[in-house]
């Protein structure tokens, strides 16, 4: 740092000193620089009661010597953290900076004083502030190779991507000096998203060859491991290549190649690197891959060819590239899938059969109805594809394009001979199947090209009904007026008349009267055994549910899954419908076949008003579903914390476990609810409870990378050592995980690294065995351990089933 400390000899021999009874004005001046020079002397010695002293007497705590060095700046330098503390306590500024521009906190970062940078940071120091050349606080850091005040400043959000005006990053000063661990570290929080990747996959990603090359080399036994990490995979599978594949990273892929990477290696699923760059069209990728041996051939678990998935992507000169190197024209994946099924011209100019089918019986031109593609569309035709192919479930190519809405290729398809009256194995015209999609734009164009109205599927269903049974109200309006044009065409008897009601609902006054007069039945049920009184409590209808109710329909019919009226009411919060039926005697305490009552659905959506009233008309709180689920282990994994304490404050059990051993706290640690934890806490929620595999919430907030209860948990008085059956604490599910930050708190708060699982592993152990540099770097200073070569790690899941799964249309 250019910044130093001016000499206090200096300053004296460089005074304008007077004799015995010179001018007052000048003897007080030296006088005050006497005291400004000693008193940033005893800052920088961390003499806090000499500081105090001067600052008593008068000095102004922001004075700085002649490179505008201040107390702050030099306490901060020598790590006096009780000083810095005090300080800034007194109004020293956080980011006063030096006459290069240096803060504080580039100051303590230089001088490797992580405590120190730390309360600055609390005090509102910017982690990423400049100084004159550009040079940020991490920068510094990562030059004096300061690991844990790299690794510090980076969990404080420390843009590692901020160069200096030479152009310099932090990562590019750590490779230049050499510094391994720091790069390590630097790239694998040079990463997206949730997912942690190792250094060399990061390094691969960039194209950083330089990075790689110092990953490799400083490799201990590099005959051995340099071989080992450079096919090392993360969790998917993907090596480093499989990384540089997918971003077309010649320059990197060559470097790993030379070091041993297995240029065939499968990831899950059987995809090589190979198959990666033929999806992305990296031709010069693909070339180098296959100079170096990668099988043409080569299939993934669903039997697709590195030239199905250029053909897929569209990428014309990785088709034609992987054709002439000899890759099979004729490959089929497991569901029978050629390539010309993907792409079209290029393969039908080599003679294919353009009505070759897959194992479903969709050909070419089915899938191009699909996907809307027109133009390749009429090149299957111009090459004979037949209109009338039919899939293995009768489905034509017009029933597909009409269902998919695609108004363009039903115009080709009608124009092309293709009748819209052909029926699929179910019965259903085109018409039905732009019904059911709700594609009105499709259903005029049939309409007008003669399609018929009243065309029956099985069961005697017409268009008309597909409509109205999906709410498909514009369309179930244009199909009626068609059926009033001809008065000699009416529709059978609407066996789903409820979702007639539901067109209806917001314009046709007096509808629902008509229909039953009409002879439409209150109590005739779908398949589902949903009633018209399910349908208008899900739509909150509550003249419609109080005219069925006259009617006598009854209030707890039940559908096959036992949902009653008053379950879809919860659902979808018509407080009006669900007191009405409450009041008319239905159950509150109804359970659906799953054991779900209308509170635990009501309880799930954060539904307060229907809760009160199910709870006022006497709903238990603590009732059970078939897998142990109450209402409030619902709101409180859904983090409904107002919801949490209604609950809790009406006699709710806040440590009830389900049958797998799951409390409510178990399920905010999974979610990260923290609001809805706190909650639970100030309710006396066991901290420590166990399920049956032995896990308790700290052990998933672990597992789970929630750090902020993770926190939470700690500062309440979680058991930092405490172990599922298995033998796995907290500190091994972080580390299996990966999270270094969440290791490191553990750490802090007394985790004991040296403890065993069942099989004999560590934390370290199981972080070495999955690459965690970080976490391996992190542990590996704290753990007495002689590393094993098998490490056996566990995951966990932790599912609870949603409220309502039963969809009401």
């Amino acid at each position: 740092m250019a910044d130093t400390q001016t000499d206090p000899r200096k300053m004296a021999s460089s005074s304008n000193t007077t004799p015995e009874g010179g001018s007052p004005p000048q003897q007080n001046r030296i006088r005050q620089s006497d005291s400004n020079t000693s008193f940033l002397r005893a800052a920088r010695a961390g003499n806090l009661d000499k500081v105090l002293g001067f600052l008593k007497d008068g000095v102004d705590i922001n004075t700085c010597n002649q490179n505008g060095l201040n107390a702050l700046h030099l306490a901060a330098k020598e790590g006096h953290e009780d000083l810095v503390e005090e300080l800034l306590e007194r109004g020293s500024a956080v980011d006063a900076a030096t006459k290069k521009g240096n803060t504080a906190l580039h100051i303590a970062a230089l001088a490797g004083q992580k405590e120190v940078a730390r309360l600055l940071l609390k005090r509102g120091a910017d982690v990423n502030s400049q100084s004159q050349n550009g040079f940020t606080p991490l920068y510094m850091a990562a030059q004096e190779n300061h690991l844990e005040v790299v690794r510090f400043l980076l969990e404080m959000e420390g843009n590692q991507s901020t160069a200096t005006e030479d152009g310099f990053t932090p990562l590019a000063i750590a490779l230049q000096q050499g510094h391994n661990q720091v790069v390590s570290l630097l790239l694998e929080h040079d990463t997206k998203g949730k997912v942690r990747l190792p250094a060399l996959h990061i390094a691969a990603r960039k194209d950083d060859t330089k990075s790689a090359a110092l990953l490799l080399q400083n490799d201990h036994n590099a005959d051995i491991q340099s071989k080992m990490m450079v096919n090392r995979t993360t969790e998917s599978g993907f090596t480093p290549l499989h990384i540089a594949a997918h971003y077309g990273n010649v320059n990197v892929s060559t470097l790993l190649l030379n070091r041993g990477a297995a240029v065939d290696f499968t990831a899950r699923n059987g995809i090589t690197p190979l198959h990666v760059a033929s999806k992305r069209g990296n031709t010069n990728m693909v070339a180098l891959l296959l100079d170096r041996g990668a099988q043409i051939d080569a299939k993934t678990r669903d039997g697709l060819t590195p030239l199905h998935c250029a053909a897929r992507s569209g990428h014309d000169l990785a088709v034609e590239q992987l054709l002439d190197r000899g890759a099979p024209i004729l490959a089929r994946t497991k569901n029978g899938l050629s390539p010309l099924h993907i792409v079209t011209k290029l393969l039908l100019d080599k003679r294919a059969n353009p009505n070759v089918r897959a194992l479903n019986g969709f050909t070419p031109l089915h899938i191009a109805c699909k996907k809307n593609r027109v133009k390749v569309m009429e090149l299957l035709l111009k090459y004979g594809a037949s209109i009338q192919a039919i899939t293995e479930s009768g489905l034509t190519p017009i029933h597909v394009s009409a269902f998919m809405g695609h108004l363009s290729i039903v115009l080709l398809l009608l124009q092309s001979g293709a009748s819209p009256d052909v029926r699929n194995i179910r019965g259903e015209t085109a018409l039905h199947m732009a019904a059911r999609a709700g594609q009105m734009e499709v259903v005029r164009c049939l309409l007008r090209n003669g399609a018929l109205v009243d065309a029956m599927a099985r069961e005697d269903q017409t268009p008309l009904h597909i409509a109205s049974r999906l709410g498909k109200t514009d369309i179930a309006q244009l199909l009626l007026q068609r059926f009033a044009a001809h008065p000699g065409r009416l529709p059978p008897p609407l066996g789903y008349t409820p979702h007639i009601w539901r067109c209806f609902r917001g314009g046709a006054e007096g509808a629902t009267p008509v229909l039953l007069e009409a002879g439409a039945s209150h109590s005739l049920a779908t398949k589902k055994g949903f009633t018209p009184l399910h349908v208008a409590a899900k739509y909150g209808s509550l003249d419609v549910a109080k005219l069925l109710l006259q009617l006598r329909a009854l209030p707890d019919d039940a559908g096959k899954n036992g949902l009653t009226p008053l379950h879809v009411a919860a659902h979808y919060d018509n407080q009006q419908v669900a007191l009405l039926l409450l009041d008319k005697g239905a159950s509150p305490h109804a359970t659906a076949k799953n054991g779900y009552t209308p509170l635990h659905i009501a309880a799930k959506k954060n539904q307060t008003s229907i809760v009160s009233s199910l709870l006022q008309y006497g709903a238990e709180t603590n009732v059970v579903t078939k897998q142990g689920v109450t209402p409030l282990h619902l709101a409180a994994q859904e983090g409904h914390s107002n919801m949490t304490a209604l609950l809790l404050g009406k006699g709710a059990h806040v440590n009830t476990p389900t049958k797998s051993g799951l409390s409510a706290l178990h399920l905010t640690a999974q979610e990260d609810r923290v609001s809805a934890a706190e909650v639970l806490s100030k309710h006396d929620a066991h901290l420590d409870q166990q399920t049956k595999l032995g896990y308790t919430p700290l052990i998933v907030a672990c597992h789970y990378g929630n750090i902020k209860m993770v926190n939470f948990l700690l500062q309440q008085g979680a058991s930092v050592n405490a172990k599922t059956k298995n033998g796995y604490t907290p500190l091994h599910q972080a580390a299996q995980q990966g999270n270094t930050h969440i290791v490191n708190v553990l750490l802090e708060h007394g985790a004991q690294p040296n403890t065993t699982t069942m099989n004999g592993n560590t934390a370290l152990s199981i972080a070495q065995r999955l690459g965690y540099i970080s976490v391996v770097d992190t542990l590996k200073v704290v753990t007495e351990e002689v590393i094993t070569t098998t490490t056996v790690y566990y995951t966990i899941k932790l599912v609870v089933k949603q409220a309502f799964k039963q969809q009401i249309v």
